[in-house]
């Protein structure tokens, strides 16, 4: 199966500059599937946005299709959209 996702700025970095990539899968999956899949092409994909317990990191929003995702286990569809997003911080 195959899953778009959208990457925020600061990882673009990681991804050779894009902001949209597509990642395969098998089925069925979950949107930890999906984060190694993308640390498998683009190492350090993964660690910037989830933590060590495998929690999504504080600052971190990730969103299935137009519902946020509480965690890893999320299942994923074929086709479905995964978009990360960053929160702004600092003075």
């Amino acid at each position: 199966m195959r899953v778009a996702v959208r990457l925020p700025t600061h990882l673009h970095q990681y991804s050779g500059g894009l902001a949209d990539v597509q990642v395969d899968c098998a089925a069925p999956a979950t949107l930890g599937d999906v984060l190694a899949a993308l640390d498998a092409r683009w190492p350090g994909v993964r660690h910037r946005v989830i933590d060590e317990q495998d929690g999504i990191r504080r600052h971190i929003r990730i969103f299935v299709g137009n519902a946020a995702v509480p965690g890893i286990a999320a299942p994923v569809r074929d086709g479905d959209e995964v978009m990360i997003v960053a929160a702004l911080s600092g003075g």
